[in-house]
């Protein structure tokens, strides 16, 4: 492109300590969160004719880290394509070319809340599990690609006032790798598996750990499991569910082991103790949802041991969630992963910074006059299913306004 058409197509604005410079089509732009992986900004679309959010990454090339999850974000949102993942509309750098490329801003859907403040909310049984539901669809589409998120939160889940919920930030997904010791840096404390808070690796259902905090969260209104580091996070969750059997014991590296061991041991409390019945909303007539079957599940989620913890396919199955199945929704084609050696990738900044330009380009050339080409059809993917759960979403009202967006922190983030 012409370097000067190309500047011509641009204008920059300061939000907060940061400057934007962004696509002229992108109007009105107000920040609405922000974060060490960036700042977010709500914006009108002239060529699509919505709002949008643009998340303006946070220094991506100060170092390999920030290089790579950047890359491994915008490579995984590029490929996932369901109505619980959030979408991306567009991906664009004002810079002309790799010596100048610094910046790089990613277009995706904008959503009214995250799940920080639907937790304020007293929600009955039928939001409660439809909102369960779809956080477990969306986790199995990604796993379905073998992508486990790692970094599921309050703040990474957003909704609209219909109800909808969508999953974002992938900055710390990655492709299961059957075998491989993964890290265990990821995901922010209070929602910590207990074999990723131990050091022993982990597999798909790490996440739904993860799902399982966030829901007894908003049950109770408060975290679940408050750790103030690594090690008293661990203390929670014993003290809470109880000191494991010495079969998970036996798991554990010598070294952990003996850590646990020395620990006092704790009975735990029932989950009817844990959760009893004044916390829930009164048990359901329309869809004979209850107390019970939401406990049940839960103490099905919150498993120490990850080899009993309930899957992602039969969480979907549970009593509690069933009612809301719809294979198209569940059962939605994998995203594909032409990347096989994503996670494996070990790059210098300046390589990956090549990379994540040659992906900003390529997207360039997927767009024509600022439409999306090549994903379309995810828009049509919407447009259906929205209509196929329009009886769903019918019976939902949620008290949350735009007036909210003021008030957003982290979404997107």
């Amino acid at each position: 492109m012409n370097k000067n058409k190309r500047e011509r197509e641009f204008y920059s604005l300061d939000v907060g300590d940061s400057t934007f410079t962004v696509l002229k089509r992108y109007q009105n732009l107000r920040p609405i969160g922000s974060g060490a992986q960036g700042i977010v900004c709500s914006a009108y679309d002239q060529t699509l004719e919505r709002n949008v959010a643009i998340k303006k990454l946070s220094r991506p090339f100060q170092n390999q880290t920030h290089a790579k999850r950047a890359f491994r974000e915008l490579v995984l949102m590029k490929c996932v394509n369901h109505k619980n993942i959030i979408g991306l509309l567009n991906v664009f750098t004002p810079q002309k070319s790799l010596e100048e490329f610094q910046d790089v801003y990613l277009v995706m859907e904008l959503m009214d809340a995250n799940l920080c403040q639907v937790i304020q909310m007293e929600l009955d049984h039928e939001r409660l599990s439809y909102l369960l539901y779809q956080m477990l669809c969306g986790i199995k589409h990604l796993h379905a690609a073998g992508i486990i998120h790692r970094d599921l939160k309050p703040s990474n889940i957003v909704v609209k006032s219909d109800c909808t919920l969508k999953i974002l930030d992938f900055g710390l997904a990655r492709t299961a790798a059957t075998g491989l010791l993964m890290t265990p840096y990821v995901v922010t404390r209070y929602y910590r598996a207990p074999e990723v808070i131990l050091g022993m690796g982990y597999q798909a259902n790490v996440d739904v750990w993860s799902v399982g905090c966030i829901v007894a969260e908003m049950i109770r209104g408060s975290v679940l499991f408050p750790g103030t580091d690594h090690i008293d996070q661990w203390n929670k969750v014993i003290e809470q569910l109880g000191t494991p059997s010495q079969e998970f014991l036996m798991k554990l590296n010598q070294s952990v082991r003996t850590y646990v061991e020395n620990r006092p041991r704790y009975a735990g409390y029932s989950f009817e103790k844990l959760f009893p019945d004044v916390l829930f909303p009164a048990d359901s007539d329309h869809n004979k949802l209850k107390a019970s079957q939401a406990r049940d599940l839960l103490s099905k989620m919150l498993v120490i041991d990850a080899s009993k913890r309930i899957s992602v396919d039969e969480a979907l199955q549970h009593p509690y969630i069933n009612v809301w199945y719809d294979p198209a929704e569940v059962e939605a084609p994998p995203p594909k992963i032409l990347d096989k050696q994503l996670d494996e990738r070990e790059h210098t900044v300046e390589e990956w910074k090549e990379l994540i330009y040659k992906e900003v380009s390529e997207w360039e050339e997927w767009t024509k006059n600022g439409v999306i080409r090549v994903f379309k059809p995810n828009d049509l993917f919407i447009t259906l299913t929205k209509a196929l759960s329009q009886s769903k979403t019918q019976i939902f009202s949620m008290e949350i306004q735009y007036n909210l967006y003021n008030s957003l922190f982290t979404v997107f983030l």
